[in-house]
């Protein structure tokens, strides 16, 4: 009996903490699919080899990205490339080598100009 109440009451406890952390299938302003990542909104937008992660602050106004770094690690099959993304005004961009397929699972890391870091799993739309 106290075993079940001891996870009944991890998974309360950790519902909140997991809803304000995952956007899930919330799409942002491009159309690409959003995620909390390093305290910041991350919209991922994926175009031939163009790679973008517009940046939002909890209000959804876009952020400069001075001072910000980042990757994306881009995985389809049994290739897998990790690309390095630079601060372009709001976004961190970047440039694959080849076109990134549809369903290609990226995972995304980010550093803001405060130093606070963190990650995010998209697939590519």
């Amino acid at each position: 009996m106290l075993k079940a109440i001891a996870i009944a009451s991890a998974l309360l406890l950790s519902g909140p903490a997991l809803a304000q952390h995952a956007h899930g299938a919330q799409k942002g302003p491009n159309g690409g699919p959003m995620e909390d990542v390093a305290g910041v909104h991350a919209e991922l937008v994926v175009s031939g080899q163009a790679v973008t992660v517009n940046v939002f602050d909890e209000a959804g106004k876009p952020l400069d990205t001075t001072g910000y770094t980042g990757s994306a690690m881009i995985v389809s099959g049994s290739d897998r490339k990790t690309l390095q993304l630079a601060a372009s005004g709001n976004a961190l961009t970047g440039q694959a080598a080849a076109p990134v397929a549809k369903g290609a699972a990226i995972t995304l890391v980010v550093k803001t100009a405060a130093g606070k870091s963190g990650q995010a799993k998209f697939s590519a739309p």
